[in-house]
């Protein structure tokens, strides 16, 4: 049992969701000592300061890949009941479903001004209810127009679909993992330097001074999500960037996770088009709102510099606001964008080790990263502490099947 009794300087890369809670796997681990291991995240700007703060923060068992969504879906509920992640992160069980819409676009492009206290005059009809009921709409589903729905299939319920917000959940995590004797370490990674075929230090620039330093590593886990190809040349990690805005509806709206589909007639200059934007009701009267991706701005060197098109932000308030009242006379909260890894081989994520020894790698995670991310931290936990994986089966996913 080597891998438990010998001295271990850990360093992950990457403050996001992937390396926050891998830290705090790594600490919750009974092999842990802090008088004889050290664990340090290091994170370019902020913790959670890229997708891991704004992404959607659906979960699911039906998301992929199945050999960790289970394992994963299970430790998200066990981590909100032990860290009262109901009123920490916004953990909570939601229905989820697909809608197909036509949607209805309004006279104004811009929902910048308009005050959350708004109050629309226009009351839902019994003969609206009516029309939900006899679309076969859920009851409860009704912050969306009936007369835009024209369908509505049931994705998941609450049994097998759950949220959380994203940014609380990571910087809890980090903030745990920290308690725990984790040393957060402000920097950009420039180097993992090796000899011998092993890892021996990571390189680094401080945020705070700019200059360059050394952190001593045996041991250094990978998870710096869409710039991992930035630090190993050789990870086939690529970047989409994404869109998304969060809205204070004009009315608390019930617990659903709706895919879309909404028909956009022509007008206001546009094209009659087909969109797709994916709508997540929140708790504490808040909806997120993504659209699809692009890859028109490269990836820049760190969070802080992403460019946010605002235009892009504004479509996704028009198409939302085309199918539900609430959400037109709501107040726009943030618009903002950020960008997502893609395995570029297909497949994915990368989970394990590489070929290099000492170095663990735990990225390319696409959409699903909140989801999986707990899975993700436990196993690189025990693959440090014990030497192998034992929670889930993840030989698909080992990073050396994919050149690493």
């Amino acid at each position: 049992m080597a891998a438990e009794q010998q001295t271990r300087n850990i360093v992950i890369i990457g403050g996001g969701i992937i390396g926050s809670t891998t830290a705090y796997f790594l600490s919750q681990h009974p092999n842990f000592n802090k008088e004889k291991h050290t664990i340090t995240l290091l994170e370019a700007t902020t913790i959670a300061s890229g997708a891991s703060g704004k992404a959607g923060g659906l979960l699911a068992l039906w998301a992929y890949p199945s050999c960790i969504v289970p394992l994963s879906y299970k430790l998200h509920q066990e981590l909100a009941e032990k860290h009262g992640g109901a009123e920490r992160w916004g953990y909570r069980a939601v229905h989820c479903g697909q809608v197909d819409c036509q949607g209805v676009l309004s006279q104004s492009n811009d929902k910048s001004d308009v005050k959350g206290d708004s109050v629309s005059l226009q009351k839902r009809t019994q003969k609206a209810k009516g029309l939900l009921k006899a679309a076969g709409i859920p009851k409860e589903l009704d912050w969306v127009a009936p007369e835009s729905l024209k369908s509505y299939d049931e994705m998941g319920d609450p049994s097998t679909t759950a949220q959380v917000h994203p940014y609380q959940f990571t910087t809890s995590m980090a903030k745990l993992a920290e308690e725990k004797g984790v040393k957060i370490v402000y920097g950009s990674a420039t180097l993992i330097d090796q000899s011998d075929g092993a890892v021996t230090s990571v390189t680094y620039k401080s945020k705070e001074t700019g200059e360059e330093k050394k952190l001593a590593a045996d041991t250094v886990v990978l998870t710096a999500g869409p710039w991992t190809k930035t630090i190993w040349k050789s990870a086939p990690i690529s970047a989409l960037r994404a869109h998304s805005v969060t809205i204070r509806p004009s009315r608390p709206v019930s617990a659903y996770a709706l895919f879309t589909s909404i028909d956009l007639p022509r007008g206001n200059g546009r094209r009659a088009e087909t969109v797709t934007p994916e709508i997540y009701a929140r708790p504490n009267n808040e909806v997120y709102a993504c659209g699809e991706g692009d890859q028109l701005i490269p990836l820049p060197t760190s969070t802080d510099l992403v460019q946010i098109d605002q235009s892009r932000c504004q479509d996704i308030i028009d198409q939302v606001s085309s199918v539900s009242e609430e959400l037109r006379d709501g107040e726009v909260t943030a618009r903002q964008a950020c960008y997502l890894p893609n395995v570029s081989r297909g497949g994915g994520p990368l989970i394990g080790e590489t070929s290099v020894k000492g170095l663990l790698m735990g990225a390319g995670h696409t959409c699903w990263g909140i989801q999986n991310a707990p899975a993700t931290g436990k196993c690189l936990s025990e693959l440090v502490f014990e030497g192998s994986v034992r929670s889930a089966g993840i030989g698909s996913l080992d990073p050396r099947k994919f050149g690493v």
